[in-house]
């Protein structure tokens, strides 16, 4: 009787463990709604090459602004698929420019989650038309019926691998690509 009272005892701790909802972890850390943008990817291993260029391209105040902001967040494996020197070119000061014109690109103003994506994406027949805080296009769309998949002005894709990670001022969407603009 004790052991079926002990066995009882551990399932409703765990049936409550699992009804916490816990904050997502991006890179090894969770992630905090509380923090900003800029707060929390610095606490993501997979993302030091975009804190590297962000700050490089001068975007740590704008990105730790009220926003609200919606990020595509390439991870460093994304980065490492471009062509060989190119993260090394863009991070050099005299490509500033064209370093905050592709930064730029992966942010859409307002607070968009994966739902609202979704949504806007059926409500688009298929394909949600995102204008980004660079100016140019972005297109949603799902990819296998689940997964929202972006495509560029390029016609390069990447996948939200990691969606609705919340912020203070915005939400993040990691990626698996870098999108680029025309």
């Amino acid at each position: 009787m004790k052991r079926i009272i002990t066995l009882l005892f551990v399932l409703a701790l765990a049936a409550v463990g699992f009804a916490v909802a816990k904050n997502p972890m991006v890179g090894g850390q969770e992630m905090f709604p509380s923090k900003n943008i800029i707060q929390n990817a610095m606490n993501s291993a997979d993302h030091t090459t975009l804190v590297a260029a962000v700050k490089a391209a001068g975007l740590v105040d704008t990105l730790q602004s009220a926003g609200p902001f919606t990020v595509f967040a390439p991870t460093n494996d994304a980065f490492n698929k471009l062509p060989q020197g190119a993260v090394e070119d863009l991070l050099k000061p005299e490509n500033k420019d064209q370093l905050t014109k592709v930064l730029t690109y992966h942010v859409v103003a307002g607070r968009w989650s994966a739902a609202d994506l979704k949504k806007k994406i059926k409500e688009g027949n298929g394909t949600a038309e995102l204008t980004t805080v660079e100016g140019g296009k972005l297109w949603a769309t799902l990819h296998m019926g689940k997964h929202i998949m972006l495509k560029d002005e390029k016609g390069s894709t990447a996948l939200i691998t990691i969606p609705d990670v919340f912020q203070s001022n915005g939400v993040i969407h990691v990626i698996d690509g870098v999108v680029m603009p025309n």
